[in-house]
């Protein structure tokens, strides 16, 4: 919980110098509202707004009471649209988490089925042609992804809609190309820590014993290969959030990567904030919830595997 609490205050910190150095000037923006020529606007009119919001303060008192105000829960309010930042983000967080939610099953769906047939097969040339598709996956750039599926499943063949939000068909498409770099990367550790466990002499002795095919792996090899696959599954988590700026851009759809990319192309510095906090805190409660359940899956690794999964998802973040 303290390497949580530390994250969070160094996610606002660096967020917040990152955005004071753009080079654009937030008290124009304001009030061009976003848009428009900047130049035209009367000096005395940004000099009113920029005491009006702080920003004629030194950084570091600007920082100090954004970092007051964000422990409380508070991050004021927009620049632009003078509403709470924190009801800005939860307007436009249950679109995202309605297709981050489908993409997850998906991803999990599609990653372990892809792993178990990579595996199970007899033919060697098939195992290796399955196991060629994760890293493949995983190399594909969201956008190009998204790009493929509008081009094929929206404009040649009009079976998804292209845009909006409107109805559970319009979230197909986006959720299929979120899931599919995730479902790759779950399938590669998936895969390669199934082939690690099929070696082991506990699984040797169930061959020996007579034990199928299914249940050698079912029952034997999978729920112990799965450990590495459970926290790659709550790092992709934290991902699909980031994943989400880009696909809600490609889909033109309401939601959390959108209000992202406007607010921080409009240098709405509340707004960005609250975003980027409350994406760190998502991150940092599913490491934290990992890290509890990995002794309820092998108790043997309470300690050691405690450890282990704090430095991998360290190394992720």
């Amino acid at each position: 919980m303290g390497q949580g609490v530390f994250v969070l205050w160094a996610t606002f910190t660096i967020a917040f110098f990152v955005l004071y150095l753009l080079p654009s000037d937030p008290a124009a923006l304001i009030a061009a509202g976003g848009g428009g020529e900047v130049d035209q606007i009367d000096p005395a009119l940004l000099e009113e707004l920029r005491a009006q919001h702080g920003l004629d303060r030194p950084v570091i008192v600007q920082y100090g009471d954004a970092l007051w105000q964000a422990v409380r829960g508070d991050f004021g309010a927009s620049y632009l649209s003078g509403a709470p930042a924190t009801s800005l983000v939860a307007q436009a967080l249950p679109e995202t988490l309605k297709l981050t939610g489908v993409a997850l099953a998906l991803a999990v769906a599609g990653g372990a089925l892809l792993a178990v047939a990579s595996v199970f097969p007899r033919a060697r040339a098939l195992r290796q042609a399955l196991s060629a598709l994760p890293p493949l996956g995983v190399a594909l750039p969201t956008f190009f992804v998204g790009l493929l599926l509008l081009q094929w499943l929206s404009f040649r063949v009009p079976v998804f809609p292209a845009i909006g939000n409107e109805g559970a068909i319009s979230l197909v498409l986006p959720a299929v190309t979120l899931a599919v770099p995730a479902g790759a990367q779950l399938a590669q550790v998936l895969s390669r820590s199934l082939r690690g466990t099929l070696g082991e002499p506990y699984v040797e002795t169930a061959w020996a014993k007579g034990a199928g095919r299914g249940r050698v792996f079912l029952a034997h090899a999978l729920r112990n290969a799965a450990i590495p696959a459970f926290t790659v599954l709550g790092i992709m988590v934290g991902g699909l959030l980031g994943g989400a700026v880009v696909t809600e851009t490609v889909f033109s759809r309401v939601g959390l990567g959108r209000l992202t990319v406007q607010s921080v192309n409009q240098q709405d510095v509340p707004v960005v904030l609250a975003i980027v906090v409350f994406s760190a805190l998502v991150f940092v409660v599913v490491t934290l919830v990992v890290d509890l359940v990995y002794p309820l899956l092998d108790p043997r690794i309470e300690s050691s595997g405690i450890t282990e999964s704090r430095r991998s998802t360290a190394v992720a973040a």
